[in-house]
């Protein structure tokens, strides 16, 4: 009988468990955090008195909100120290790791964009915000999460609102986007400034997140189309002629956080993955997360997931 009790707990989470990776991931902005959260509520799950929870999803929520409130908490005097930029983990979300995608809110909601102005928020404004823009809970609903009066909720979202600025953003057709790409990816591979400034906003801005990957990324924001075509004119030529990366030739595409990114391989090593962000004429936003930590989880998520295509530096 108790073990028959274990599996009706075990598969009861199960059900949830996605939900509940999709909440600490936006929460997060990581997912190797949102699995050790998942896992923090599975041993509070089983550990507990199950017979005193009556609606076991909302306990959940609650549980999983709550932990991710904690790990916030210390992750923001981390990131203070993080040397260089700071950037959420990419997250393969053809396979549905996030939830559906299926509408332009549920899109943005996870979107790289989002994601990273999301760190301008208090962490309890970061958990009011998604659980209100990404998952609709009712501001009643919220309170009882998070332990706190209704009004105080619905002045945390608009504070949160306010703060981000936010607006969903262009989301260009795949044909325009690979087009874009591979003209940005063979002018940086030519070191052609000219051939790059063409492909950039005049107000583009390039952010990169390489810890532990020896690979020549910026420290710091590069803003301005002419700075960011010197930068990538002058160093992805030496990257690319470096041995030690016998980078391929090609790069995949893959559907991540509800968007196309294209993913640098060595070998069949996960190097960097490239999340651009245009208008529909130009690149007007670009992120590189090259940190061998932050890739781990769309590495292996990779595995299994067919690509979506590629796109060839060279082709035109």
């Amino acid at each position: 009988m108790a073990s028959d009790v274990a599996i009706d707990a075990a598969e009861l989470f199960t059900g949830e468990r996605r939900r509940l990776f999709a909440l600490a991931y936006r929460l997060l902005g990581s997912a190797a955090d949102a699995e050790d959260v998942v896992q923090g509520a599975f041993a509070q799950w089983v550990a507990g008195d199950r017979s005193a929870v009556a609606v076991p999803a909302a306990w959940l929520t609650t549980v999983v909100t709550n932990l991710c409130l904690n790990q916030l908490r210390s992750a923001h005097a981390r990131r203070e120290q993080y040397p260089g930029t700071w950037l959420p983990e990419p997250v393969v979300t053809a396979d549905g790791a996030l939830g559906p995608l299926e509408t332009v809110a549920q899109q943005e909601s996870v979107s790289f964009a989002l994601l990273v102005l999301l760190e301008r928020l208090t962490p309890v404004e970061r958990a009011v915000f998604v659980l209100r823009e990404a998952f609709g809970y009712r501001y009643a609903e919220i309170a009882g999460i998070l332990s706190r009066p209704e009004a105080s909720c619905r002045q945390l979202h608009r504070r949160a609102v306010q703060r981000l600025g936010a607006s969903p953003r262009f989301r260009p057709e795949s044909g325009q986007w690979r087009r874009l790409v591979e003209q940005f990816l063979a002018a940086a591979a030519d070191g052609d400034m000219e051939g790059l400034e063409r492909v950039l906003a005049e107000d583009a801005v390039y952010w990169g997140d390489g810890e532990g990957s020896g690979l020549p990324i910026a420290r710091k924001p590069v803003a301005g189309r002419s700075r960011v075509a010197y930068f990538f004119a002058k160093l992805v030529p030496r990257y690319l002629a470096d041995p030690r990366y016998a980078v391929r030739a090609e790069l995949s595409v893959a559907e991540m956080n509800g968007q196309l990114v294209a993913l640098g391989w060595s070998g069949d090593t996960l190097m960097a993955v490239l999340i651009p962000e245009t208008d529909g004429t130009r690149i007007t936003a670009l992120w590189i997360v090259a940190s061998p930590g932050k890739l781990a989880f769309a590495a292996r998520q990779l595995t299994g997931v067919p690509q979506a295509g590629a796109v060839a530096p060279g082709a035109g």
